[in-house]
């Protein structure tokens, strides 16, 4: 409900945006019309925020605009002033002003990302757009000075948690458990998360980014409402603030979105080590889920689901290394998207390609194309060793990997199978093969892949040795899921 002190308020904003829909939650009332929506903070205490004066609202809403319209300019317009009769906006520093409202674009409820998640549009290419917007929106986080300590900052998020979990009603013995494991594996990443905040990972974030808060602005995923009211709780990792994302995408869309936003988000963002992170923060995540449902609805099905995942996801299965090699258009990445969600910790394995780190390398995105000399064998060599150093921060954090390149040379063979001995790994290497002929045609038929092999270079790749390969030999003439998932069948969640 809005506070009554706020009626005229809002009566202005419905009267100004024509009444036609008004959008409410537990702190703010969204007035929505046909070329304008103007939202309102409401004058409430929730504890963990306190807009009731004047003064605060003020404040929180010229800092959502401050937060937000630097990555949608268009979608954030303004903040008004509303005077105490009412009768008018005016300007934010007005005096007459006693209220405030925050301007933006009306957008359709069905561009809002959940919603295109829910009617099965989160398709393969808006996923990889999603990575995108997230490491783009990254590029716009501050860092911070000083850098807080994030060990004893987390173990307060985990205490939190389970003082919320236990007052919700959930059952006590299985949160007191979780809360000694969770705090458990945080004492075991203290030097990890360290040294990603002396790296400078840790920034003032989005701080709530989940489908809910993406959504499509001129055809591209675009986040909003960044959380403005507290700047602690918006002050984390990186890593953690995509683990908002990715734990979101595991409950709608499965392991599979969430995985291949994970690994688009990675290949772009270059930070493989964040994977270490992943079993406490998604945890984390759980478990405010959990208790948030318990809160409004007791201990339902919903509820105890997702403190079954809190707890389930402190109990990460060991690493493993996959590596798919084989000539230019044997389906490589094909396989190992489909290969990658089903083994590993959540949300499946680390899917690293090649010709990704190469665009990274490159500083041009993923699809761009590349030309032949950015193909020399000194830059081969010098993607490899990035391949092999993002393979090897992520297995040392305990997350399983799939390595997709060609591995047409026998050293970087050995290169790769190198880093699983060194680490004591379990590797399996796939080499998939299939007919000249459907080579060309599948090379022929590319549009829009971070690959940029042609006919020629194929031609030219299979001229060359090759040398023995001792990996598990896979006809990929047809749909090679099969027989990968024969010869990793120890490797399966």
């Amino acid at each position: 409900m809005i506070p009554a002190t706020q009626a005229r308020s809002a009566a202005l904003l419905a009267r100004l945006t024509g009444g036609m829909r008004l959008v409410e939650t537990h702190i703010s009332a969204v007035f929505i019309g046909p070329d304008r929506v103007l939202k309102l903070k409401k004058a409430v205490d929730l504890g963990f925020l306190d807009f009731t004066t004047p003064e605060a609202r003020r404040r929180f809403t010229e800092r959502e605009l401050a937060l937000n319209a630097p990555a949608a300019p268009a979608l954030y317009r303004a903040v008004h002033g509303i005077t105490e009769e009412a009768d008018r906006l005016v300007a934010p520093d007005d005096p007459s002003a006693v209220d405030w409202a925050l301007e933006m674009a009306p957008v359709p409820p069905s561009d809002f990302l959940d919603a295109v998640a829910a009617r099965g549009g989160l398709d393969p290419a808006l996923q990889d757009a999603l990575g995108d917007a997230v490491i783009a929106l990254r590029a716009t986080y501050r860092p911070v000075h000083p850098v807080p300590d994030p060990v004893p900052r987390f173990a307060a998020v985990l205490s939190g948690n389970a003082r919320a979990a236990l007052a919700a009603g959930l059952d006590p013995a299985r949160v007191l458990s979780w809360r000694r494991s969770s705090q458990r594996l945080l004492r075991n990443l203290a030097p990890v998360l360290r040294a990603r905040a002396a790296e400078g990972r840790i920034r003032r974030c989005h701080g709530d980014l989940h489908l809910g808060n993406l959504l499509l602005w001129e055809g591209r995923p675009t986040p909003f409402d960044a959380l403005e009211f507290d700047e602690d709780l918006a002050t984390i990792d990186t890593g953690y603030d995509l683990a908002f994302l990715i734990a979101d995408l595991l409950r709608r869309c499965g392991r599979e979105a969430a995985c291949r936003v994970l690994g688009r988000a990675i290949a772009v963002g270059d930070d493989a080590g964040l994977v270490a992170g992943l079993p406490l923060w998604l945890s984390a995540r759980a478990m405010i889920r959990a208790h948030c449902l318990a809160r409004v609805g007791g201990q339902g099905e919903g509820a105890l689901a997702f403190l079954q995942e809190a707890e389930a996801y402190l109990s990460p299965p060991s690493p493993r290394l996959i590596a798919v090699g084989g000539l230019q258009g044997t389906g490589k990445t094909r396989l190992g998207r489909a290969l990658a969600p089903r083994f590993g910790a959540a949300p499946g394995a680390l899917h690293l390609r090649s010709d990704e780190i190469r665009k990274r390398l490159a500083g041009i995105p993923p699809e761009a194309p590349l030309p032949p000399a950015a193909y020399s064998e000194r830059i081969n060599d010098t993607v490899h060793a990035a391949l092999f150093a993002d393979v090897e921060a992520a297995l040392r954090g305990g997350h399983s990997v799939l390595a997709d390149a060609a591995f047409l040379d026998a050293a970087r063979r050995a290169g790769i199978e190198a880093v699983a001995s060194r680490l004591g790994v379990p590797f399996i290497g796939l080499w998939l093969e299939a007919p000249p002929d459907l080579l060309r045609a599948r090379i022929a038929a590319r549009r829009g892949d971070a690959s940029d092999a042609t006919v020629e270079v194929l031609e030219h790749a299979a001229s060359r040795p090759i040398g023995a390969v001792t990996w598990n030999h896979i006809d990929a003439s047809g749909d090679p899921l099969a027989a990968a998932l024969a010869a990793t069948h120890l490797f399966s969640c």
